[in-house]
């Protein structure tokens, strides 16, 4: 059934960012076959840089996961813009989380959940995928999080 995803958006009451330009000197997606892999997305509002910082020394565990669940509206307006309707996602294969970490912050995987859970309420079961959640010394313009994904196409 068309538009079943852009349905449960709407019943979520959430609306996707617009799909970012890239920052720098790559692309914000690559299909290879049935895969499409998008480009690392950083917690921004249609252009507006959200929660600066590092997690552990300013930004607070529920902000971190906020921000990440940001990254995924992000995630998944690339996928539309690049598969033309959300509803051709079979499933989430990987994410790769980074987080703007404090030194002594290991809360790295419950930051991440915010994009997890946000793909399982989205996309149901079609939404739970592998993942990698680590901390990093700084990501671009000093945003909290910043996600990339896999998904699979039809």
């Amino acid at each position: 059934m068309a538009g079943r995803v852009e349905a449960r958006l709407k019943q979520l009451k959430l609306e996707l960012p617009n799909a970012a330009a890239p920052l720098a000197n790559y692309v914000p997606y690559v299909r290879a076959g049935d895969l499409l892999f998008v480009s690392g997305q950083v917690c921004q509002w249609n252009g507006e840089r959200k929660f600066i910082g590092k997690l552990g020394a300013g930004i607070a565990l529920e902000d971190g996961q906020q921000a990440a669940r940001l990254c995924g509206l992000n995630l998944l307006a690339q996928a539309r813009a690049a598969a033309g309707d959300l509803d051709r996602i079979r499933r989430c294969v990987r994410l790769n989380g980074f987080v703007n970490s404090a030194p002594d912050f290991v809360q790295q995987p419950q930051v991440i959940n915010g994009c997890s859970d946000l793909f399982v309420e989205v996309l149901g079961d079609a939404g739970r995928h592998s993942r990698v959640a680590v901390g990093v010394a700084s990501l671009p313009g000093g945003v909290a999080v910043e996600i990339d994904a896999v998904f699979e196409v039809g």
